[in-house]
């Protein structure tokens, strides 16, 4: 019987992979913000070029942005802890 994993919908651009991104991603446990940079910049070459680069630095700035954020809220903490 053959497993979900093998078959793709939308062209052949993960099939050219040994490792397709969303084993690595569901092995790995990795949130979706990562998992979806990781999927981007794979097919990038084989799919939509620049527009998946852009996806990915997207995924990447909100990722950013939220450490940004955690970083300032524990800065915070800790001064008012003073």
């Amino acid at each position: 019987m053959a497993k979900s994993e093998d078959k793709q919908i939308g062209g052949d651009h993960y099939k050219r992979m040994s490792i397709q991104p969303i084993e690595f991603i569901v092995k790995n446990e990795i949130p979706y913000r990562e998992g979806n940079v990781i999927k981007y910049v794979c097919r990038h070459e084989h799919k939509n070029g620049l527009e998946d680069l852009l996806k990915a630095k997207h995924y990447l700035e909100m990722i950013i942005e939220e450490e940004r954020d955690k970083i300032a809220r524990e800065e915070s903490y800790d001064q008012n802890r003073v």
